[in-house]
């Protein structure tokens, strides 16, 4: 697939770029996709939720009443789950919700992701960039020009510069990272990808090699 490089300044240059067809028109694997993003979904989890077990809570282990006799329901502490102040019946615990995934199928995923986005043409190679000044008028201005105000975009660079970052941060819906960073959640969840010329080769090398 052959795509047209645009300068900072959205005009066109005469300079064209070809997509692999081994990394952006493969045929997609859609349960790949999901694995990975379900992986990647479960690694944000933190796991730290917790709920007092019986043992847990303070207070008197002394029988409310006697076992027999009173004509009601046969009671233990006033630590049992049934009463209010109580302990909680089979309550989360702290654990971790990471998962491992083959490292061939993660790289089929993403390769999957950008496939749909390509076919979407939802990709725009820009040249190199960087900022003089960590300004975010400067990212603002640079994406009004490409008509994604507003939208959500992923900035992919070869090599993420400090100023970039900076001017960035402050955008919402925007969003950039380093091509070797590049992950199916973040590809699929962006309406589009914003590509620098050189990130198109380390994308193509890693996912190749």
């Amino acid at each position: 697939m052959e795509v047209t490089v645009y300068n900072i300044d959205g005009s066109q240059t005469k300079r064209k770029v070809i997509l692999n067809d081994s990394v952006f028109a493969i045929e997609p694997n859609d349960h790949a996709i999901y694995l990975d993003v379900k992986q990647y979904l479960a690694n944000q989890r933190q796991g730290t939720h917790s709920t007092l077990e019986k043992s847990m809570i303070s207070g008197s282990t002394h029988k409310l009443h006697r076992q027999k006799g009173t004509g009601g329901s046969r009671k233990g502490s006033g630590k049992n789950p049934i009463f209010r102040g109580g302990a909680r019946i089979f309550g989360p615990q702290p654990r971790d919700y990471s998962f491992k995934l083959n490292k061939k199928l993660k790289k089929l995923a993403r390769k999957s992701a950008l496939t749909y986005k390509a076919k979407e043409q939802k990709i725009t190679v820009v040249e190199d960039f960087t900022f003089e000044s960590p300004k975010t008028k400067n990212f603002s201005e640079l994406l009004k020009r490409f008509e994604l105000t507003g939208k959500k975009t992923l900035v992919i660079m070869s090599n993420v510069d400090h100023n970039v970052i900076l001017a960035a941060r402050n955008l919402k819906r925007l969003k950039v990272i380093q091509a070797n960073d590049l992950n199916t959640y973040e590809i699929l969840d962006a309406s589009r990808l914003l590509v620098t010329e050189t990130s198109i080769k380390t994308i193509e090398e890693f996912h190749l090699n």
